[in-house]
This record gives structure tokens, sequence and C-alpha cells, in this order.
């Protein structure tokens, strides 16, 4: 008999422990809710639209992308920023990989040229 393990819900200290390790990750807030920026840019929230929630910024065609593969986890956010890319993280139905790789797309979008480069030589 196999037993798998139970997911845990993501929580908001995962979240931001995974988006402060991409390279120049800062916290920040805006609008009374933990941000995360590159080079002043931000390219994810927590807290928002509520307390289960998180958002990555990622461009439309990386959004339809996400929620086809994982339509529990994310959704377009509200009005013209989410039809610009703006995508809810639904944090009880994220996964640790699919949340590590919207946040990495999300820092990629807001990172300057040449910290996408000197990142992609190192790495």
């Amino acid at each position: 008999m196999t037993v798998t393990a139970a997911v845990m819900p993501m929580t908001h200290a995962e979240f931001r422990k995974i988006a402060l390790r991409l390279p120049q990750a800062t916290e920040s807030a805006h609008m009374q809710h933990p941000d995360f920026r590159v080079a002043g840019k931000i390219f994810a929230t927590l807290g928002y639209p509520d307390r289960s929630s998180g958002m990555v910024k990622l461009t439309a065609a990386q959004q339809v992308s996400a929620m086809a593969a994982h339509p529990r986890m994310f959704s377009r956010a509200a009005g013209a920023w989410g039809r610009r890319g703006s995508t809810i993280v639904t944090l009880p139905h994220a996964t640790r990989a699919a949340l590590r790789a919207a946040l990495r797309q999300a820092w990629e979008n807001s990172a300057p040229k040449k910290l996408l480069a000197s990142t992609a030589r190192a790495g």
C-alpha cells in the first residue's frame, strides 16, 4: 500500500520565502499589503484581493498558460490589470513548483535586462 503525503496549503511565509530567493528581490508594501520588487518594480503581492491570495504579474500569454495548467490555483485579476496579466494565486490550491515557476516568470517580466543577462550567465 502506498501512502501519499497530504498536500499542505501554501502559507504567506512560504510565498514570501520563494519570492525573496529571486535575485535582488526585496519586500515592500503597497496599499497595506506586502509586495515583492526587483529594481523597484512590483512583480508579486500577498494578501490581494484577500488573505488567502497573492498576485503575480505575468504577461497575458503566460497567464492563459498558467490558468490552463492549474485552474484552481490561478485566475485573472479583475479589470484591466487582469487583462494585462495580473494573475491571482489562490494559496490553498497552490503547489510549490507551480508557484516557484510563476514567481520566476513574474520576476523575469519585471527585472532589468542587465540583471536578466547576468543571472543567465551565472545559472
